[in-house]
């Protein structure tokens, strides 16, 4: 019996130490803009991207509501079209509608889930040098069936917070707005850029037509830090108000990121001057 315990407590130990969170010494590198962390090449830990997260920590789920609002203000969520399932996978991110909040149908989506992924599959197989957080964003019905998801990257150090938006079907036309970007020191008055290269493969006869390429050029600037209501109650936040220019014209971005829960509350006014209001109602662990 008491080899028993002994195997139990050792198999115990060895099991809290592989579950445990290694935090390794980085520098900082700014890319663009944007900083990341940049780890001794000796350093394969897969896990040394979300290590030192404070907010985006793997197994987080974001769970937030959404809506788009048009000019005359009437909101709308998205459905995808019933075909949509057969179709190929570029086709089926232009299969998609708008129906009336007032009169959403099972399959119209309700809610965007943004789940933390630990490690860098699969990108690490693609790209060597892949420096960011994973993370997939989940399209929940009204039924709460998820017929498609995405995966993509969060930036979260010390110096700066970049998230990547969700880019699918209705969401592809905030590839053209500012990003959730807050970046340190977190005070009123601090400003910062950067910039992005979009191909036409973004372009959209529902919100703007371009051909060739265009590059947006990003300000941010912190406006206010201030208590904002949210479903978790009253926050500090930081108010950040952005603003995109590329030649086919321009978009903005008011975020409100809390450090504890992340972007609570993002308000985008898109390319066509619709407004796609994106809040946050939960934070759980899967």
């Amino acid at each position: 019996m008491r080899n028993l315990v002994l195997v139990i407590l050792t198999l115990a130990f060895f099991a809290g130490c592989q579950q445990k969170n290694v935090e390794y010494d980085y520098d900082l590198e700014n890319s663009n803009g944007i900083y990341v962390e940049k780890f001794d090449t000796l350093i394969k830990d897969e896990n040394r991207y979300t290590s030192n997260n404070n907010v985006f920590k793997p197994g987080r789920v974001f769970v937030y509501d959404y809506y788009l609002e048009k000019t005359n203000g009437e909101k709308y969520a998205f459905q995808s079209t019933k075909d949509a399932p057969r179709l190929p996978a570029r086709q089926r991110l232009n299969s998609w509608n708008l129906v009336h909040t007032d009169s959403l149908t099972d399959i119209s989506v309700e809610q965007v889930l943004l789940k933390v992924r630990p490690g860098l599959q699969p990108f690490i197989e693609h790209f060597p040098d892949y420096d960011q957080t994973i993370i997939e964003y989940h399209y929940v019905q009204h039924n709460n069936d998820r017929p498609f998801n995405e995966a993509t990257g969060v930036i979260e150090n010390e110096k700066n917070v970049w998230l990547h938006p969700p880019r699918s079907n209705m969401f592809r036309i905030l590839e053209l707005n500012p990003f959730p970007f807050v970046q340190a020191p977190y005070e009123i008055g601090n400003t910062w850029q950067w910039s992005l290269k979009i191909g036409d493969a973004w372009s959209d006869e529902r919100w703007k037509k371009w051909d060739g390429q265009i590059e947006n050029q990003y300000q941010y600037e912190i406006t206010d830090i201030r208590p904002v209501e949210t479903a978790f109650g009253e926050l500090e936040c930081i108010e950040i108000s952005a603003s995109a220019k590329s030649r086919i014209g321009q978009t903005h971005l008011v975020a409100y990121f809390n450090k504890e829960h992340g972007f609570v509350k993002l308000n985008y006014t898109n390319i066509d001057s619709t407004r796609l209001v994106m809040e946050l109602k939960e934070i759980r662990e899967e």
